[in-house]
């Protein structure tokens, strides 16, 4: 299976306009090292070898998995255990479909197995044309995500490391080019990778990844590798920096029409001058720009550029603006400012430029903004868009795909997912211990879709959990920083382990449940792991004091600007739960506190901010009872939901009941069904795993739209006008 992206820039929200790019997706292979001969034996300067022989675990299937699973959880250990027993296996380097990881069909590779440690090899040519040689042009290869901790060799010369399995990074190859001219006379590189990715380590950042071959519970199909596409990128050698290289544009001042913009400027050299200029338009109309010198001590300039129209630029606009934008709506405009939202999703068009000292153009990149502002701070329960009560009618999106696992089947396979989401009546969605390919927040700032952002956790808290979660959580919020999709940011998610005799695993007929913060575990004790929460929500804040953070989503809250909870009872309980206030801010599944209480001599713990927001962010998670005709496919005993339905028509019911059960009580401004659609044995979606619905989406609509209309008809009439 091949990814389509040969026409697509990977990265649509930010296009530099003279840059020629390559997809790298092809001509990949791969070898397994087990055992991590590799370095000691030069892969990295000779090549990776055809094929390798070692002595591994024997795959026995039950046994490498209750290994993996008792090594995970001591507290399931039993006692006398043994490991099985190794034995010889050789392994051949096979090519493989990149973007899409070795676990998955789409991969050609289709193994389950755990394998620690990866090599990937590939040729590359360098791109470039004579006269971009000349001019100094630079070459880089740019990743969308690698899972885990990748090591980069161009022909045995070092290129680069990078730690994170969830964020981009860019590695220059124009030195090693050089080498390879010099050297051999040709322009071609031999690039190889060394990932490795533990399935042990529970410190490190996965998320909804499992760490042993079969999925189960709450935990999916592992990703290894490369992830996201790759690409080749000739570029001048002082340009424009992405968001991820700090370049900002923050468009929250609706009420001066100001958009603040920090551009970020790479590889400038030392006695040369640079400017940056911004020019904004609006459905094809020049709105305004302004242009600053770059400062001689920075790499970095400061632009404000008023974005609001004037009168007769509102008038001679193009038809398309005022059907996009109504002006007689008070929703889509204050005064001649035009503002995004998920009804009117407004975009300006941005042409961001790089000038050199005789003011030639050196560089220009191609973006947007959405002019919205977020209010979470009145005091009186509801989270404001632009000035008005939102309520947030969100799925829980996961992220997977039958085929490919964590990697969507194309970029267009983003874009439906959100259309799909939208038919049902929803308004957004978490995006569940993932970072999402960013195609997927490009689609929704151009369809009008709320995102919450946020990171795969671990399952254990250390030191080094602590090092690598917050450096991969700023790299994740840089990269998403600029999306006026993006509405809220969750570091930290609580979690629900459905487990059947002591093991991770279930089935309707035996449920034991358990619950922690991922990551946390000992949040009621630990003073050491509130404040690394708190570590990360003024970090957050610093970053972006324009959004709320939701710190720790569920329960157990540190340091919070949402109340948020999880419940997954069944719609009586759980209506009597969001029937007062008290209800809510009680005890959670398994004896959790909402907020963490004080610590003698160590903390003095949280609670709720009076008139706060409270949303109820993951609650639903209805399957419907599998069939049990003879012969039933064996693996369907492994399928599961948090409560189960008879068949679609009890679904439908089941999910008005608890839609409902929610909202009615007047406390909730916002919610988030699980889930938008099944994910290998957890089929509790509205949607099948192959995006077929399981429901109709119109009826579905019509429930979500009546628990909106009543959330709505709660409030204080002015507030609603």
């Amino acid at each position: 299976m091949a990814y389509n992206s040969k026409d697509a820039y990977p990265r649509p929200d930010f296009v530099h306009a003279n840059h020629r790019w390559m997809p790298l997706n092809e001509g990949w292979t791969i070898l397994f090292d087990d055992e991590d001969i590799g370095l000691g034996e030069l892969w990295q300067t000779n090549g990776v070898p055809d094929k390798v022989s070692v002595t591994s675990p024997a795959k026995t299937g039950i046994g490498e998995t209750e290994a993996q699973r008792l090594a995970a959880f001591p507290e399931l250990k039993e006692k006398g255990f043994q490991a099985p027993k190794g034995q010889g296996r050789e392994y051949t380097k096979r090519p493989i479909n990149v973007p899409f990881v070795f676990q998955t069909p789409a991969s050609g590779i289709h193994d389950k197995d755990a394998h620690e440690v990866l090599w990937y090899e590939r040729k590359v040519v360098d791109p470039r044309a004579k006269a971009e040689t000349e001019a100094g042009d630079r070459v880089l290869t740019r990743f969308g995500a690698v899972d885990y901790d990748v090591t980069i060799w161009a022909s045995g010369y070092p290129i680069g490391h990078h730690r994170g399995g969830h964020v981009p990074f860019d590695l220059d190859i124009t030195d090693a080019l050089s080498n390879a001219w010099r050297n051999t006379g040709k322009g071609e590189l031999n690039l190889i990778l060394r990932i490795r990715d533990s399935p042990h380590d529970l410190a490190q950042p996965r998320g909804k990844q499992y760490w042993a071959p079969q999925p189960e519970s709450i935990f999916y199909t592992p990703s290894s590798g490369i992830w996201q596409p790759v690409w080749l990128e000739v570029v001048p050698s002082a340009r424009i920096g992405d968001s991820s290289a700090g370049t900002t544009l923050r468009s929250n001042n609706i009420s001066e029409g100001l958009l603040e913009a920090r551009v970020s400027v790479l590889g400038r050299r030392a006695g040369h001058g640079y400017s940056v200029e911004i020019e904004g338009s609006l459905h094809g109309s020049g709105i305004a720009k302004k242009k600053e010198k770059l400062p001689d001590d920075k790499d970095y300039v400061s632009v404000n550029l008023g974005l609001s129209l004037s009168d007769e630029q509102k008038t001679k606009a193009p038809e398309s603006l005022a059907k996009a934008s109504p002006y007689e709506n008070v929703d889509c405009w204050r005064g001649n400012l035009a503002l995004w939202s998920p009804e009117h999703p407004t975009l300006y068009d941005l042409s961001i430029r790089l000038y050199d000292s005789d003011d030639k153009l050196v560089d220009e990149v191609k973006t947007y903004t959405g002019f919205r502002h977020i209010d979470w701070t009145r005091g009186d329960r509801t989270l404001r868009l632009n000035g008005k009560p939102l309520f947030q009618a969100f799925v829980l999106d996961q992220g997977y795909w039958p085929e490919t696992g964590i990697t969507p089947p194309s970029p267009e396979s983003l874009k439906k997912d959100i259309e799909l989401t939208k038919k049902m009546g929803f308004n957004g969605c978490r995006k569940h211990q993932k970072v999402e390919d960013p195609v997927f927040l490009y689609w929704a700032d151009k369809l009008g879709f709320l995102v919450w952002g946020e990171m795969a956790n671990a399952y254990a808290f250390n030191e080094d959990y602590a090092e690598r979660f917050s450096k991969e959580w700023v790299e994740a919020v840089k990269r998403d920083i600029n999306h006026p999709s993006v509405v809220t940011w969750t570091p930290v998610n609580g979690a629900y382990i459905v487990t059947r005799k002591g093991i991770l695993y279930f089935t309707p007929w035996e449920i034991n449940v358990f619950t922690e913060s991922w990551a946390y575990p000992n949040l009621k004790d630990s003073v050491q792991q509130r404040n690394h929460i708190r570590s990360l929500y003024y970090m957050t804040k610093t970053l972006d004091p324009t959004r709320p953070i939701n710190d720790n989503c569920g329960w157990e809250h540190v340091l919070t600007d949402l109340s948020t909870f999880h419940d997954y009872s069944d719609h009586p309980e759980l209506s009597e739960t969001c029937a007062t206030l008290e209800g809510i801010l009680g005890k959670k599944l398994a004896g959790r506190d909402f907020f963490v209480g004080p610590i003698p001599h160590g903390d003095g713990g949280t609670r709720h901010r009076e008139g706060a927001p409270v949303i109820c962010t993951e609650f639903g998670g209805v399957n419907i009872a599998p069939a049990t005709a003879e012969g039933e496919d064996k693996a369907r005993e492994r399928d599961w939901g948090y409560t189960t339905a008879s068949d679609p028509r009890d679904l439908l019911m089941r999910f008005e009941a608890l839609m409902q059960a929610v909202v009615k009580g007047g406390h909730v401004c916002g919610l988030v069904y699980t889930q938008l659609c099944d994910v290998e044995q957890e089929v509790n979606g509205l949607y099948s795993f192959d995006r077929r619905e399981k429901i109709p989406a119109l009826e579905v609509k019509k429930i979500v739209d009546r628990a909106r209309r009543l959330y709505y008809d709660g409030l204080p009439k002015e507030e609603v006008a």
